[in-house]
């Protein structure tokens, strides 16, 4: 039996596209490659490269994680400008099946594969099997997923947007930060401080804050300085950014009663390093009244793992309709 293969994986977001092939049930991911979005006109001219380049041809089937709501044929990219139909990409590439979903669903979906290798633990105490597991992460947006357990202890992916939920704080500076951001952005979502563009808009709300001009930054730049303590203002828009975090991270863990754990994925955390602080994490994590307590023991875990949604859209092939 075919079951799908060889099959063509991709998780494509707001920067880049990565690619990999898997060659059979029992072989693992090869060639994985990595394109900035921007080098390619769409997402099909990003996919027929990345078969060229490395001597594929003829997928059988093709699953796919992407960083937007997936609500039909049509897609459009939160982030990038890449708009695609999904029974055309299909037909492009001559597949039998082709699978798109949400990125952070695919992300979720490789959870229960990764190993205690690929996870940085940031607190907390021991997960309850089978429990629901929470999944965030920062990168060119704000990705929101999870795992909700069926009455057989079959896991279930979520599928939505949280990271466009609005933003609260939880204290007057954090306040008077969100009020500067208001006055830029109609909503304030969590993703507007919680991604790569959201550190620099940190920092330039940090910097106003302060009566300070601010400098043209990427955020490597806000993340380079904060790492080597060069410029208090970058230091204190990654101190905000890792509160922020740790508030949206104990909301989305109540709102799933998340005993299976919380997992940061996305590529900016990885990327701050030492300067991402995990007792300031911990306690806006745990900042939250009477279940403080409740909040302590929930581990979270930071991913290493360099590609786990194309894991997980490989796994998703598997389980999904």
């Amino acid at each position: 039996m075919n079951q799908g293969y060889p099959r063509l994986l991709g998780d494509i977001g707001g920067t880049n596209a990565r690619w990999a092939w898997q060659e059979s049930a029992d072989a693992g991911l090869e060639d994985i490659s990595v394109q900035p979005c921007a080098a390619s006109a769409t997402i099909l001219e990003s996919a027929v490269n990345y078969l060229g380049s490395h001597g594929r041809k003829n997928p059988a089937w093709a699953g796919i994680g992407i960083a937007t709501a997936i609500t039909g044929d049509e897609v459009q990219l939160t982030n990038s400008a890449w708009r695609f139909s999904i029974a055309a990409l299909q037909k492009s590439l001559g597949l039998e099946r082709c699978l798109v979903i949400n990125d952070f669903t695919a992300m979720a979906m490789s959870l229960p594969a990764l190993r205690a290798a690929d996870l940085r633990p940031v607190g907390g105490g021991t997960a309850v099997a089978g429990a629901c597991i929470a999944l965030l992460g920062p990168g060119t947006g704000l990705g929101v997923s999870g795992l909700v357990p069926d009455v057989a202890g079959r896991y279930t992916a979520l599928s939505g947007e949280g990271g466009h939920v609005t933003l609260s704080a939880s204290d007057d500076t954090e306040a008077s930060l969100l009020a500067l951001l208001r006055k830029r952005f109609d909503h304030v979502s969590a993703e507007r401080v919680l991604s790569g563009a959201g550190l620099v808009n940190l920092y330039q709300a940090v910097c106003a804050l302060e009566g300070l001009p601010a400098r043209n930054v990427e955020a490597s730049d806000v993340t380079n300085a904060a790492i080597a303590g060069s410029d208090p203002q970058c230091a204190q828009a990654v101190h905000y950014f890792t509160r922020f975090l740790g508030g949206v991270a104990g909301n989305l863990a109540l709102t799933l009663g998340s005993l299976g754990g919380v997992y940061i994925g996305g590529g900016v955390v990885p990327r701050l390093g030492a300067a991402f602080d995990e007792a300031v994490f911990r306690q806006s994590f745990e900042n939250k009244g009477r279940y403080r307590q409740w909040l302590s023991v929930l581990p979270v875990w930071v991913i290493t793992a360099s590609a786990p949604a194309l894991v997980g859209a490989g796994r998703a092939l598997d389980t999904l309709s």
